[in-house]
């Protein structure tokens, strides 16, 4: 954690207020289990009864719900659970926004996702190792019949949403009319299946998504079926899309090939009458636009443009000869100005060379250290200022006091490692690789703590399992904001998982951390893997199926008492790299994820940053800094305050 405000005194073992806090805490914490132990055991006795109780209510509640089923299917009050746990965190729906419920909901699919593309790389690995097999065995025996591979594989978006589904994880299974809680005109989509995920539009093929006959049961001042959403991505021929105006044509009778072309007449049924009872009685839908994108798994990406009312439509023959209907849409009036860059998504505004940058203060503030050049820009100040006071370095720098373990000895893989029961590395986390290998490495899944391949390994720098220590992948730039210093972005598009910097700087011991100069030092950042781990200071526990070797660095004896507080922390006050200028966020796109290579001990874990959601360019990159309230001291002894200007709509309001 990065630590905003140390302080002063004149104890013997000096730490910062942060820690000084959890101490505290970790004390009172200690003193109520004692005093609350013996009642503990005395209720043990009744511990069955009370889980019997416990159990007793939700079946009732079940049971009610059952029951309620039939006679409400209310679309706009259906959600998922309200408790679902997203990369290994709880995730308590019910208090948070729907901006947050449809951010967790799409990290929920992002994480089934990647187990899926996990498979399906290793259905291609199994494949092709049976295919050199039977090459082998054709050149000794002649012509031996091949096993057919066809349709075997499955696309991991489609597997990933029928998971969800069968899970009962869809945020909004039921259809609405009008817009989706917590998705505003200019969400990006970047594939159909999110969609159908968070419930905006539950076709993952068709451009229509419609209310059925049996929603009359509800709605019964409507004439069923009734269009909500539908989808503009070229598919038709016969399309003309003006933005504000558009004329749709209907489903159906297209080539499927691809070409666009109509191959024979439509029928007005299903979606094509949905939309024609849009006309009838005034209902608007949605309209989501999709065009091609590099960036995008499934080489689109879809924008929610808004509401649009369908005012007429009609039957005409196409441009093929074959009957098709025309729908013509409107957009309704008070919504979002309806941007270039979300029709036509092109990143218009990201640079295409140092020329095209507005406001560059510095071209390269690493000093051609990193795989791309980080630009420096600012609009704000006037005279434009750069950064300046530290020393850009993107490896760690040790202290003097400070000593790294040994290195492991490390798998006995070549080349690149294939086999996770085999590997050795692999076998430390939970028996699998941690990573896919698609967008050029992706973390499946947060873990407690991930274990990469290090100096001593056989396999070579192209192994999957070293994606953390490949260096910058993405092109970044610091800017300046109003209210927040510097800040940074990405150029690109940053699919989720994806590794984006670790966090450099002085790896240090906290007792060593001057307190006077530390006052005014904001790049502290205190390595607290295990105490997440042990879910010490009321962290929350991530995904912890990986093996934690029991190695310390420290001669001294493991204390009980001073687990909750970490004996090392990175400054990067004055050297680092680009994690320093990454703000905080109470709603983040960006995790902090412990990592090892070289060695086992998790005290001197690497901290790694990687993307916690499809991120698109321009996005400002952020991580939760997990401050507690009222948590930090200033040298008087007074609780300290600073003001949270991340603009999220679950913003807590104080940073601390």
């Amino acid at each position: 954690m990065v630590v905003q405000s140390l302080q002063s005194g004149q104890a013997e073992r000096r730490v910062s207020a942060r820690i000084q806090e959890k101490q505290r805490e970790e004390k009172l914490r200690l003193g109520k289990r004692r005093v609350e132990l013996p009642d503990d055991a005395e209720r043990g006795s009744d511990a069955k009864k009370k889980q019997h109780n416990v159990s007793r209510r939700k079946e009732r509640k079940e049971e009610d719900s059952v029951n309620l089923e039939d006679e409400r299917k209310v679309p706009v009050q259906t959600t998922k659970s309200e408790s679902e746990s997203v990369n290994g965190n709880a995730v308590n729906l019910a208090e948070k926004s729907d901006h947050a419920k449809v951010k967790e909901t799409l990290r929920l699919f992002n994480k089934h996702y990647l187990h899926f593309v996990q498979v399906e790389e290793a259905r291609c690995r199994k494949e092709e190792v049976d295919k050199k097999a039977s090459k082998k065995l054709k050149s000794k025996k002649g012509n031996v019949p091949e096993e057919s591979t066809k349709n075997k594989a499955k696309r991991p978006d489609l597997k990933a949403v029928s998971k969800m589904m069968e899970e009962n994880e869809i945020l909004y299974p039921e259809k609405r009319i009008g817009d989706i809680p917590g998705i505003n005109v200019g969400h990006q989509f970047y594939s159909r299946s999110e969609m159908v995920a968070v419930g905006f539009h539950s076709h993952w093929l068709n451009g229509i998504d419609f209310m059925g006959m049996s929603y009359g049961r509800v709605y019964k001042q409507y004439q069923f079926p009734l269009a909500v959403a539908i989808v503009l991505s070229g598919m038709y021929e016969d399309d003309l899309d003006n933005a504000e105006d558009v004329i749709y044509t209907g489903q159906g009778g297209h080539d499927l090939t691809g070409n666009k072309h109509q191959v024979q007449d439509q029928v007005l049924e299903r979606g094509n009458l949905a939309l024609k009872n849009c006309v009838d009685q005034s209902v608007p839908v949605r309209v989501i636009r999709g065009l091609k994108s590099s960036t995008s798994y499934t080489g689109k990406v879809y924008t929610y443009d808004g509401l649009y009312k369908v005012e007429q439509y009609w039957a005409e023959k196409g441009i093929s000869g074959f009957t098709v209907f025309k729908y013509r849409l409107r957009r309704l009036e008070g919504q979002p100005i309806l941007t270039t860059n979300q029709v036509h998504f092109a990143h218009g505004r990201v640079p295409q060379s140092m020329s095209e940058i507005r406001g560059l203060v510095c071209e390269d503030i690493t000093g051609g250290q990193e795989n791309f050049p980080i630009p420096a820009t600012n609009l704000v100040d006037d005279p434009p200022i750069a950064p300046t006071g530290f020393t850009y370095c993107k490896t760690l720098q040790v202290a003097k006091n400070v000593k790294l373990p040994a290195n492991v000895t490390g798998c006995n893989c070549k080349g690149r490692c294939e086999n996770s029961r085999t590997c050795s590395c692999a076998k430390l986390n939970g028996s699998d690789f941690p990573y896919v290998r698609r967008d050029g490495g992706r973390l499946i899944v947060a873990k407690d703590v991930v274990f990469e391949c290090g100096p001593n390994c056989g396999c070579g720098p192209d192994c999957i399992n070293r994606t953390s220590q490949k260096g910058l992948m993405y092109r970044l730039e610091v800017f300046r904001t109003p209210k927040k210093g510097w800040a940074v972005r990405s150029w690109d598009f940053i699919p989720s998982g994806a590794p984006i910097c670790e966090y450099t700087g002085v790896l240090m011991r906290t007792e060593d951390v001057d307190n006077e100069s530390a006052s005014d030092n904001n790049y502290i950042f205190d390595i607290d893997c295990l105490q997440t781990i042990r879910g010490l200071g009321g962290r929350e526990r991530r995904l912890g199926d990986v093996s934690i070797p029991t190695v310390h660095n420290s001669d001294r004896p493991d204390d009980q008492s001073t687990e909750s507080v970490p004996e090392f922390c990175i400054d990067a006050g004055s050297t680092g790299n680009i994690a320093r200028f990454i703000n905080h966020s109470c709603e983040p796109n960006l995790f902090v994820q412990c990592v090892l290579h070289s060695h086992q001990d998790i005290k001197l874990a690497r901290i790694v940053l990687f993307a916690a959601d499809n991120i698109p360019p321009l996005q400002e990159l952020t991580y939760d800094y997990a401050y507690a309230l009222d948590s930090v001291h200033g040298p008087d002894g007074k609780v300290k305050k600073m003001l949270c200007y991340c603009g999220a709509a679950d913003c807590r309001s104080r940073l601390f």
